[in-house]
């Protein structure tokens, strides 16, 4: 097989390198290695005699180069399916360690099942106390002043929405009081109590008239409220632990000292039921985008 190839003028005639040529090494010759004069380099450039400049495509196109001499193995599926059963079994001795259990294990022991007897709208006040103070370490709330507040002090000390919206979005609703302002469902309209424990899908309360509601998240525009100034004191810090509110007795005495977020200065918000169908584990890890609300 030939070829014909214009040649400019004044340059050399191309010659043409023979692939299947044999390497010329005598017969029973042993290779020799030295650091001083390496094997590739020298094979290579004395075999590249066509080349204007051999070192050159050696160093462009052979070193530091690699070549595999077999196809990497392969996994088998049978040897993967083992390993994962193996970290699977791991993670769940290391949950049992720990004394944690999953969702479906809960409900069968009847762990998250709500006695009755204890549905008191009082008994919940210290919960939402104990959330205040999180949403006001949360929001970075600032202290009440000691003058009385005017319209100039509520606009210096509201946060900015930019800043509360993302916080909200992630933030734990158990013990705050939730409103449902709109429905499809007219009968739940104006529901309103402390979340004692929320799902993907529901809200459930306690009202002031100690019923235990549950209320669906579909279909449904909530509201809620978060102090406007901290609740906490002021030489709390981050770093401590937030504090507890004394339980009530059975007498319920201790009720006129603990107020709700409705009873002081607060900031309302709205809540669209479709847009929060996450559980609260899940939306503290989830990134939400910024969208117009779609009304009912």
């Amino acid at each position: 097989m030939t070829s014909n190839t214009l040649q400019p003028s004044g340059s050399k005639p191309a010659t043409l390198l023979d692939p299947y040529a044999q390497v010329s090494f005598g017969k029973a010759e042993r290779l020799r290695f030295s650091t001083s004069s390496p094997f590739t380099p020298n094979y290579v450039s004395s075999n590249l005699s066509g080349s204007s400049d051999p070192m050159a495509m050696y160093n462009a196109r052979v070193k530091g180069r690699q070549i595999l001499l077999e196809n990497p193995a392969k996994e088998s599926r049978l040897r993967k399916m083992q390993e994962e059963r193996r970290t699977k079994k791991m993670t769940q001795k290391e949950r049992k360690k720990v004394g944690l259990i999953g969702r479906r294990e809960a409900k069968q022991k009847g762990v998250w099942k709500f006695d009755s007897a204890q549905a008191r709208f009082r008994l919940f006040l210290p919960l939402h106390q104990l959330w205040m103070g999180y949403m006001s370490e949360l929001l970075n709330l600032q202290q009440r002043p000691a003058q009385p507040v005017s319209r100039d002090m509520v606009k210096k000390a509201m946060p900015s929405a930019s800043s509360m919206h993302p916080k909200l979005l992630k933030a734990d609703f158990h013990g705050s009081i939730v409103s449902v302002s709109q429905s499809k469902n007219p009968s739940i309209v104006g529901v309103s109590g402390i979340v004692i424990y929320e799902t993907e899908n529901t809200f459930k309360v306690i009202t002031r008239e100690d019923k235990v509601k549950t209320i669906p998240k579909q279909n449904s525009v909530f509201s809620f409220a978060v102090p406007l100034y901290s609740t906490l004191s002021a030489s709390h810090h981050d770093d401590a632990s937030l504090p507890i509110p004394t339980p009530l007795d059975s007498s319920g005495e201790a009720a006129e000292t603990l107020k709700t977020v409705l009873d002081t200065e607060h900031l309302l918000f709205q809540l669209y039921g479709n847009q929060f169908r996450f559980r609260s584990a899940d939306r503290a890890g989830r990134k939400f985008k910024h969208k117009e609300t779609i009304e009912l």
